[in-house]
């Protein structure tokens, strides 16, 4: 009964919130920003940064209770500090607003996959039990005028402060600004909020772009083209290119495809996102990593719908969160529910992707190309992506929660994951085999990001590209072509180790299906493969 008594302002809610939040949610910052300067050494410095990082929370929290509830502001941030705090803590992890339209876009059962009882305690402790607290308080009533001018007052007057504590110390902050640019994403709550601002601005508000538009590329199948083209993308997820053993890798998590003499693999292919929401749509872009913008890649046409309109026959099927826009126009099958697979235990497997996939194929008249998007190797849940038989590595890391984990379990559980994917892979290949009578047959696989397995203190995925590890961005790439195919195997393995990244998959695309265009498809890299009788330019 005590605590009803006590009695503060909005301005002692405000003060007092930012400064658990600073102790609470910014540990991984202050920890790298110690790494680079050692408190010893640098005791002023590093100081003037807790102070000024005191002062932007507590700026962020006025400048949004001028417009909205103090109590609700405060809230809100205590959830999002909570939040971000423990990914960036627990997994490296950088919230940006690409992270935000990854959790916007994700599913459930991936959702679910996070919410382990570490992050749910952390939740209850830094931000439901604090959130209760504030309305043990009895605030002080203003009239709206004169608290919206004297939070004003307050703001400009932090404003102030930080901006004469970091012209003390110009030198040392002018350094860090520029040699340490991706330490501010760990400002926390103040970059999580305002990459939710980015975000709702691109998505919500900003929206004058948001009509479809045709590439007014005119696109058919090459008139000489005589065989029918059948070939069958799998867009893998979270396969990093140094865990296959096709790419020297020590441990065999290719043994079956390895006995494929038809297959090459790519081992230099650079991804172009880190994250699934940009990495799919960007993967089928005719715009290059450079140029391509995810807010807008739903309304502008992909190398799926030129495929499409050239009379190709397209089906995709998904056993992941979706195709983020890619198929909207063509026929789109979810197999992530026991609805259409019929090979769910734990959860929906891959493998379910093939079920009647030869009845849909001997029904076409045409070309065919079908998209089969995996679940793959989606963490942190390594060990629920595939059936227990597959289980090879042991120990394996059996748990949501990754720290509880050595890095060998965890790369245990990873592992059996691409072994998986191999044992997917091959049983497509031996569909494939079983059409060469009436199709010329590829298989091209490409994953949409790579990994991060604990190196540096880094897991799963998502960080900034600029800043991202390679173990993020390199990926790995297969294709397997049937002797009946048109693909010239010898001379695509003489070109395999050469560098190559998502923007030469829609050229890869159009050049399987000999996809003639009326103007030339400008912003794409050059396909990593060659056809029989191709003449090089």
């Amino acid at each position: 009964m005590l605590m009803n008594k006590i009695t503060t302002s909005n301005m002692g809610l405000l003060i007092a919130s930012s400064f658990f939040m600073l102790l609470t949610g910014n540990w991984t910052f202050f920890g790298t920003l110690l790494d680079i300067y050692p408190f010893g050494d640098n005791v002023f410095f590093v100081t003037s940064v807790f102070a000024v990082t005191f002062l932007a929370i507590l700026l962020l929290l006025i400048l949004l209770s001028l417009f909205l509830s103090t109590r609700f502001v405060i809230g809100f941030c205590l959830l999002a500090a909570a939040a971000s705090g423990y990914f960036s803590g627990n997994y490296g992890i950088v919230i940006d607003d690409i992270m935000i339209q990854n959790v916007m876009e994700t599913d459930l059962a991936e959702t679910s996959d996070l919410l382990n009882p570490s992050y749910l305690s952390r939740l209850f402790f830094l931000a439901i039990v604090p959130i209760g607290l504030m309305f043990y308080f009895k605030r002080v009533k203003k009239t709206f005028l004169k608290e919206f001018f004297f939070k004003l007052a307050v703001a400009i007057g932090a404003l102030a402060v930080s901006v004469a504590i970091v012209f003390l110390s110009s030198d040392q902050f002018a350094s860090f600004f520029r040699e340490h640019k991706s330490v501010r994403y760990l400002i926390n709550p103040v970059y999580p909020v305002y990459s939710l601002g980015q975000y709702i601005n691109k998505t919500y508000i900003n929206t004058d772009q948001n009509v479809f538009k045709e590439s007014g590329i005119v696109s058919e199948i090459e008139s000489d083209d005589e065989g029918r083209e059948l070939t069958i993308l799998v867009v893998g997820e979270t396969a990093r290119a140094d865990h296959f053993s096709l790419n020297g890798y020590e441990r065999v998590t290719n043994p079956l495809l390895a006995q494929e003499p038809n297959l090459i693999t790519f081992p230099d292919v650079m991804s172009c996102g880190t994250s699934t929401a940009i990495s799919v749509p960007c993967l089928f872009s005719l715009q290059h990593k450079d140029e391509f913008d995810v807010s807008q890649a739903k309304y502008h046409e992909n190398v799926i719908d030129l495929l499409h309109n050239a009379g190709v026959s397209v089906l995709w099927r998904d056993n992941n969160s979706d195709s983020k826009g890619v198929a909207d126009r063509v026929e789109f099958q979810d197999y992530k529910t026991s609805t259409l697979n019929t090979k769910c235990d734990d959860e929906c497997r891959d493998i379910g992707m093939l079920e009647g996939l030869q009845e849909y194929i001997d029904q076409q008249t045409g070309d065919v190309l079908i998209v089969l998007h995996m679940m793959g190797s989606h963490g942190p849940a390594y060990f629920e992506r595939y059936p227990h038989e597959f289980a090879k590595f042991q120990p394996e890391c059996k748990t949501l929660e990754l720290s509880e984990c050595s890095l060998e379990e965890i790369r245990n559980a990873y592992d059996n994951t691409i072994l998986y994917t191999d044992y997917f892979l091959s049983n497509i290949i031996k569909l494939l085999k079983n059409n060469v009578d009436k199709y010329e047959p590829v298989m091209f696989y490409i994953s949409d990001h790579g990994e991060s397995l604990g190196e540096n203190g880094l897991y799963l995925h998502g960080l900034p590209y600029l800043i991202a590890p390679d173990t993020q961005k390199k990926v790995a790439m297969l294709v397997w072509g049937a002797d009946e195919s048109d693909l010239d195997l010898e001379r695509t393995r003489q070109t395999s180790a050469k560098s190559y990244t998502h923007d030469s998959i829609a050229s890869t695309l159009l050049k399987l299906f000999e996809i003639e265009t009326d103007k030339p498809v400008k912003h794409v890299d050059e396909a990593p493969i060659y056809l029989k009788d191709e003449v090089d330019e």
